[in-house]
C-alpha cells in the first residue's frame, strides 16, 4: 500500500502514547517519538526508502523500527501498535492531556477502577474513588477534577500553533485559485492570540470567481463537514474538528474587510468612533462620508488602498495587527510610524533547550547541529536540575560531565572555524523558599542559569509571590522560566502578581523569558504594557525538548510582538559576545 510521511510519524507516535500508558520502557517508547519527528522532517518520500529497503539509511532508524515501517506499508499493521490497542482503551489516551496525570497514575486508574472514558473518570474524582488510590488522594482528585473542568471550557478553542496548522495548508490551497486577488488570514490567529477559536481567511475577488473559489474550499481534502455555503462565506470543519470560515469580498473592498474581520472588537469600536469625529463612517464594505444626518452615505466612498491608507484617513500610522486589541496601540500609532517589533530575522540564537542529559531526546552535539542548520549562532543548553528527578535532573557530577562536553565542541567548532558557540547552562528548580537548586560554587561555573518553578504550581499568592521575589533577587538568576507555569487550555497558572514582579525583575536586571513553546506561551502579552514601561528584558526561548521544538521560536516571536517587545529587548537578538558580556555584568 502507497503511505505518506505524515501518516508514518502519525503511527509511530501513537505507539509512544501507548507505550507511556502501558508502562513500558522510556527510552524504548521515546525511539519511536524520535523516529516519527525524524520521518515528519524528512525531505524525501518515505516510500522510496521503504522500495530500496534503506530505512536504516535515516538517522534514528534502527531495524526494528524499520522492520515495523515495512510492515505497515505490506500490510496495514504493525504489530507491537495492534498489541497496544488491544492492551490501552481508545477513551484514556486524551487523559494524557489532564494536566498534573501521568502515565503511571492513568495506568493505575483505569486498572484499578475499571474506567476508561473522560466522563467516568470525573465521576470518580467527585465521588472519591479517585481519592481512595494509593498514591493519589483527595489533593490529587481535585487537581485532575479542575484539569477536566479547564479542559471543558475551552474544548472550542484550540492554540495558535494548531490554528496555523489548519490554516496554513488552507491558505497555500486557495491563495493560488483563478481570481483570487487577494488573500489573507484573519481573526484572531492573525493577531496572535494564544489561543483560537474559528479560523478566519479573507479573499478578495470578482463575483464571477466566487462560485468556483467556495466550490474547491468546501472539496478540500480536509473538509469533513460542511456547516453553511452562501453568497459571501462559506464554513466547514476540518478533520480534526476546527470550524474555519472563507469570506469572499470585492477586491476594492478588501482592505476594509481585511481590519473589520481582524478585529479586534475592542480595537474596531475605537476605529469606527475616530471615523465619526472625522465625518467617517468605518464599515466592512469600506469608508465613507457621512450625510447631514450622521448616516453613511453610501455614494461617497473614500479612495483607500490598502489598510495604511485608511489608518491615515483615521489620523493613525499603520497598527500591527498583533497589537489591535484597544491596549494603547491607537494613542501610540497617533504619534508615531512604528514599534520596532522584533521579528523572526532578529533571532540570533537559541536560549532553554534540552538534550538527553535529562528529558530531552537529542544529544547536545545533535541540539547544535540542528541549531547551526537554521542559521543560528549559539545554543544555550539548560537541562533539568536535580531537584527535578522526574525529569532526569543533572546531578553535580553529571553537571561536570556536561561542562566537559560543552568544552570539547566549542573546541570542535573553533578548530573547524564554524561560527557557532553553547553556552554553559541549566533550568533550576525554584525551590519552596526561593533558592536555587546548587550551592553557589556550582551555580557560578554556569553560563546562565533560568529559574522556574515545577511544581507547588496552586501555592497561595503570598507564598508564590515570596518564593519568586527570593529567586529574582538572586545574583544567579539571569532568566525566569515560564513564570505563571500555565498550560493553554489545560490548566490555569499560579496566582500572581505579574505586575510587581515585573518591576522586581527589570530593577534587579532579570530576564522573564517569553516561553515559546505553544502549550505556554508565558510571559503571557497582556504584561507587555508594563514590561514596556520598565523596560523589562527578555528571551524568546523555545524549551526545547527536540531539534523540531526549536522551530517554536516562531510562536514565541509572535507573542512578543504581541506584548510590545522591540528587538533591543530580547536577549537572543545580541551576539554571542555580546550575550555572553550580559551574563557575566549581570553576575
Amino acid at each position: 500500500m502507497s503511505v505518506t510521511n505524515n501518516e508514518i510519524a502519525e503511527r509511530l507516535r501513537e505507539i509512544y502514547q501507548l507505550m507511556q500508558l502501558a508502562g513500558e520502557n522510556r527510552f524504548r517508547a521515546i525511539a519511536f517519538d524520535r523516529a516519527a519527528q525524524t520521518i515528519e522532517s524528512l525531505n524525501e518520500d518515505i516510500s522510496n526508502y521503504i522500495e530500496n529497503d534503506s530505512l536504516t539509511d535515516i538517522k534514528g532508524i534502527g531495524n526494528s523500527i524499520a522492520e515495523d515501517i515495512k510492515s505497515y506499508a505490506q500490510t496495514g499493521t504493525i504489530e507491537v501498535l495492534e498489541s497496544l490497542r488491544a492492551r490501552i482503551p481508545e477513551g484514556i489516551i486524551k487523559w494524557l492531556d489532564i494536566s498534573g496525570l501521568g502515565p503511571k497514575n492513568i495506568a493505575k486508574i483505569h486498572k484499578q477502577l475499571g474506567i476508561s472514558e473522560l466522563n467516568e473518570l470525573k465521576e470518580a474524582c467527585q465521588d472519591g474513588r479517585v481519592a481512595s488510590l494509593d498514591g493519589l488522594g483527595e489533593k490529587s482528585a481535585q487537581k485532575i477534577l479542575k484539569s477536566i473542568e479547564w479542559m471543558e471550557q475551552f474544548d472550542e478553542r484550540c492554540r495558535l500553533d494548531e490554528a496555523t496548522e489548519i490554516a496554513e495548508p488552507m491558505y497555500n490551497f486557495l491563495k493560488d485559485r483563478e481570481g483570487v486577488q487577494a488573500i489573507e488570514i484573519a481573526g484572531s490567529l492573525r493577531r496572535s492570540n494564544e489561543t483560537i477559536g474559528d479560523v478566519d481567511i479573507l479573499i478578495g475577488a470578482d463575483e464571477k470567481y466566487i462560485t468556483d473559489i467556495f466550490d474547491a474550499f468546501v472539496d478540500h481534502k480536509l473538509v469533513v463537514e460542511v456547516l453553511g455555503r452562501g453568497e459571501t462565506k462559506s464554513s466547514i470543519r476540518t478533520e480534526n474538528g476546527r470550524q474555519v470560515d472563507l469570506r469572499i469580498v470585492k477586491p476594492e473592498q478588501f482592505p476594509a474587510a481585511l481590519m473589520y474581520f481582524t478585529g479586534s472588537k475592542e480595537h474596531n469600536v475605537v476605529l469606527r468612533q475616530r471615523a465619526r469625529e472625522r465625518g467617517l463612517s468605518l464599515n466592512e464594505y469600506g469608508l465613507f462620508q457621512l450625510d447631514d444626518d450622521g448616516n453613511t452615505d453610501f455614494n461617497k466612498p473614500i479612495d483607500y488602498s490598502s489598510e495604511t491608507d485608511i489608518y491615515e484617513q483615521l489620523d493613525l500610522h499603520f497598527v500591527p495587527p498583533e497589537l489591535r486589541e484597544d491596549h494603547g496601540e491607537i494613542e501610540f500609532f497617533e504619534s508615531h510610524e512604528s514599534m520596532n517589533l522584533v521579528t523572526d530575522d532578529d533571532i540570533r540564537g537559541v536560549l532553554h533547550a534540552h538534550s538527553t542529559y535529562s528529558d530531552g531526546k537529542f544529544s547536545i552535539r545533535e541540539m547544535a547541529e540542528a541549531c547551526i542548520k537554521r542559521g543560528y549562532e549559539y545554543l544555550g543548553m539548560s537541562d533539568h536540575s536535580q531537584t527535578a528527578a522526574y525529569a532526569g535532573g543533572l546531578t553535580v557530577d553529571d553537571i561536570k560531565q556536561q561542562w566537559e562536553e560543552i568544552d570539547q565542541l566549542n573546541k570542535e567548532f573553533a578548530d573547524n572555524e564554524i561560527n557557532f558557540k553553547i553556552f554553559k547552562g541549566i533550568e533550576s528548580d525554584i525551590l519552596s523558599d526561593g533558592s536555587l537548586d546548587y550551592e553557589d560554587d556550582i551555580l557560578d561555573g554556569f553560563d546562565f542559569v533560568i529559574a522556574s518553578v515545577h511544581n507547588g504550581l496552586d501555592m497561595s499568592r503570598d507564598k508564590m509571590m515570596t518564593r519568586f521575589r527570593n529567586a529574582i533577587k538572586n545574583p544567579y538568576t539571569d532568566i525566569v522560566g515560564h513564570p505563571t507555569g500555565r498550560l493553554l487550555l489545560q490548566r490555569d497558572g499560579s496566582d500572581l502578581d505579574m505586575n510587581e514582579l515585573i518591576e522586581l525583575a527589570a530593577k534587579h536586571n532579570t530576564a522573564i523569558e517569553i516561553n515559546a513553546n505553544p502549550r505556554r506561551l508565558d510571559l503571557d502579552w497582556r504584561h507587555g504594557n508594563k514590561a514596556k514601561e520598565v523596560v523589562l528584558m527578555s528571551a524568546i526561548n523555545p524549551d526545547a525538548h527536540s531539534k523540531k521544538g526549536i522551530d517554536d521560536i516562531s510562536y514565541g516571536v509572535r507573542t512578543a510582538r504581541k506584548a510590545k517587545f522591540e528587538k533591543h529587548r530580547i536577549l537572543n537578538t545580541k551576539r554571542a559576545d555580546e550575550l555572553m558580556e550580559w551574563f557575566q555584568s549581570h553576575r
